[in-house]
């Protein structure tokens, strides 16, 4: 059975990782949506699939958001019962140490495991699911921007495209027109190229990349602006690659999509660190809960803000060592045996130090001129 004091203290951190989560969330999905605008822009994501992608993008960056939105959740309530003078008034009640730690465990517990699910099951799985909805879409035209009956430029070259009628996969296309423009490396100038085709289709190369337009059975008109030397040719197959966008960041998607039980059993060092990556969102849960605890203590006559800044100021060195670890044991400067557990440790044994600093009784002052 759960005190009356420890109702009211949950109730308050809870109401705070609350509102903290929405906030982030709202912030997370916005960042999402520009990222995937451009990606639509670009020709690299279906426009049909911007909802999808969105979701499941979500799904994997609550690893990331709700370790954070509970470090601010705990800092924004306790920091309030210490600014409005409520803490004083419980541990002059007898609220001791212990009493203040119940309420954070309770939340974090649950937190804890909702993390552990999501980190180890739901992102990778998410990731896997808007890889294959990206992959299969991309072997459309439609995706590449091409619109039957329009003239469509291509990204990166001085140059139009033309289909006048596609499949509905978008993947067969009839009648193309393609006109490009290039400098020429010799006498520097402008050289054209045309080539038109009655029908052909899209594919991919091996790597699953690169895309490209197999014509068929056109021609090919190219030669120098302003020269009459323009030379024509007849051809039954011309494949021609299409402009793509920049690389998409992330190093290994394999590895961030592997299930967790290859994981565990796998001996290969990128993915022993993509393990101890997704162990990482739960434990920081834990060990940012227990940071804020001594970072929300404050004196009434504070500012508002003050120990906020300074405790994402220490989010940020904690999330900066957490990527530099991954680094290291990447690199091999550091070994997968230590993990993170360096990081959690320190961690751990700061707040424990600011905890038992904020036990002590401060020495009264002397007074200057008493007998």
């Amino acid at each position: 059975m759960l005190r009356i004091i420890d109702r009211y203290l949950l109730r308050e951190l809870a109401q705070s990782f609350a509102a903290v989560s929405v906030i982030l969330l709202l912030i997370t999905v916005g960042s999402t949506v520009a990222d995937l605008l451009n990606r639509v822009a670009r020709g690299r994501a279906p426009a049909d699939l911007l909802f999808v992608l969105i979701g499941l993008r979500t799904v994997d960056g609550l690893t990331v958001l709700l370790p954070l939105a509970i470090f601010l959740g705990v800092l924004m309530a306790y920091g309030r019962l210490w600014r409005d003078s409520e803490m004083a008034v419980l541990s002059a009640s007898g609220l001791d140490l212990r009493g203040l730690v119940r309420p954070l465990l309770l939340l974090a517990g649950p937190a804890m495991l909702v993390l552990g699910l999501v980190s180890f099951w739901l992102a990778p799985a998410s990731v896997r699911l808007a890889d294959r909805l990206l992959d299969d879409a991309n072997r459309s035209m439609i995706v590449a921007g091409l619109e039957p009956g329009k003239f469509v430029s291509l990204p990166g070259t001085d140059g139009v495209i033309y289909v006048a009628g596609m499949s509905e996969d978008g993947r067969r296309f009839q009648r193309l027109f393609v006109a490009t423009e290039r400098g020429d490396e010799d006498d520097g100038q402008r050289r054209i190229d045309i080539i038109t085709a009655p029908s052909g289709e899209m594919y991919h190369d091996a790597d699953g990349e690169g895309r490209y337009l197999a014509l068929m059975d056109g021609f090919r008109v190219e030669g120098r602006v302003g020269a009459d030397d323009y030379r024509l040719m007849r051809f039954a197959r011309n494949d021609v690659k299409l402009p793509s966008g920049e690389a998409d960041q992330g190093s290994d998607k394999s590895k961030r999509s592997a299930p967790t039980a290859q994981l565990w059993s796998s001996d290969d060092l990128v993915q022993r660190v993509e393990l101890h990556w997704r162990l990482a969102s739960p434990l920081s849960a834990l060990v940012l809960t227990l940071l804020a605890l001594p970072l929300a203590r404050s004196n009434p006559r504070e500012p508002r803000y003050a120990r906020l800044l300074i405790a994402v100021l220490c989010y940020f060195i904690y999330a900066n060592a957490i990527v530099l670890g991954r680094a290291w044991m990447v690199a091999g400067k550091l070994s997968t045996a230590v993990g993170y557990w360096w990081i959690y440790l320190a961690t751990i044994t700061i707040a424990g130090v600011l905890v038992w600093r904020g036990q002590q009784l401060r020495r009264p002052r002397a007074v200057r001129g008493a007998a």
